[in-house]
């Protein structure tokens, strides 16, 4: 199963240079694609690539379309965004063969009779429902996932094999949560008396916007009394810890390993590298970006890049500069102890 290319430009717009007729049945990398697959180009350094590819036609940018022509031979679709373009497609080609689970029960499930199933939704093998949960139009719960009670999912959401998602949380529209993924847990709150920890209920709920992509093992605290939210179009990836009562603004993405202590508010479209940690209680405005292994500490209001670690070094030389470091404090008082002496030294001989 194939598309012309006159089509995938009627569907996803571009400027098509070349035969419309042409027909792919796939899309591929620059150096793997062949004669009916279509590639991209969205870095510009692999432009010899590209003009020496096989593939019946690329996408690729105006800046690129040119000079890849001058020596490559095939059809090409000029768009500003190369590789948005080539994430719809490749959408596309994954839909003509994507396995889509049947609706309904499972017969292994278990399904409250409280809980209201739409009858298109598919709810897999040993997959628990509990009482008053609502699931959406085709929505698929995985085999072994848990489904709380008065939880509700919504409609085309799916839930990967072995999902948790507890009591009273909600999540949107075309979500997806990734295996291992634990929605709604306790939050870490504790309250100390004389050294020793008294809970605090956890009573709030994790409330999810649509559009939202939650990877494997990823895990999302319920709030104390207000609820946990995350915006729509938020992407959270694998082994990700969301602290109870953080807000997470629309469309922010966070890579692997990212830690968010509780009640951090963040912006709309953010980006925070792998292993980034942000400390509780703090305000991240929109459009800011953290390096990865940054630890933020203070809030930021001003958009842009923000980098926190200490550059690798060879072991020896990170010793050297780490007592450096913690000698600093000194430094500083010999450093204004010298300037007030040279200060004082110049005065005297102003006056003489």
């Amino acid at each position: 199963m194939g598309i012309r290319l006159g089509e995938l430009v009627e569907r996803f717009g571009g400027e098509l240079i070349g035969d419309p007729a042409t027909e792919v049945v796939g899309i591929a990398p620059l150096t793997d694609a062949g004669v009916s697959h279509i590639s991209f180009l969205s870095n510009s350094k692999f432009r010899a690539q590209a003009g020496q590819s096989r593939a019946a036609a690329l996408i690729l940018s105006p800046h690129d379309a040119d000079l890849v022509g001058q020596t490559y031979a095939g059809a090409r679709i000029v768009t500003k965004n190369p590789y948005a373009y080539f994430a719809r497609a490749a959408q596309y080609f994954e839909a003509l063969t994507a396995f889509v689970p049947p609706a309904g029960v499972h017969p292994t499930a278990f399904v409250d009779d409280t809980a209201q199933v739409d009858p298109t939704a598919h709810i897999g093998p040993k997959a628990v429902v509990e009482a008053g949960a609502v699931i959406g139009a085709h929505a698929v719960i995985g085999a072994g996932c848990y489904v709380g009670r008065e939880a509700v999912v919504g409609e085309r959401t799916q839930f990967f094999a072995n999902v948790t998602f507890h009591a009273r949380c909600v999540i949107g529209a075309r979500g997806i949560l990734h295996s291992g993924a634990v929605i709604g847990t306790d939050g870490f709150g504790f309250a100390n008396e004389g050294g020793v920890y008294i809970k605090i209920p956890q009573t709030g709920r994790v409330v999810i916007g649509d559009d939202v992509d939650i990877g494997a093992n990823t895990t999302v605290d319920r709030g104390a009394l207000a609820d946990t939210v995350i915006e729509d179009g938020v992407k959270l990836d694998n082994q990700i810890q969301i602290g109870h009562n953080c807000h997470i603004g629309a469309h922010t993405a966070m890579a692997g390993c990212v830690g968010v202590a509780g009640s951090a508010k963040i912006g709309k479209y953010c980006t925070f590298g792998g292993a980034a940690m942000v400390l509780g209680h703090l305000t991240i405005g929109d459009h800011v970006h953290i390096s990865s292994g940054s630890m933020v500490s203070r809030s930021i209001t001003e958009p842009g890049q923000y980098t926190g670690f200490y550059p690798l070094a060879k072991n020896s030389d990170w010793e050297k500069s780490a007592a450096i470091v913690r000698n600093l404090p000194t430094m500083r008082e010999k450093v204004r102890a010298l300037e007030k002496t040279i200060k004082t030294n110049t005065n005297q001989e102003d006056e003489s």
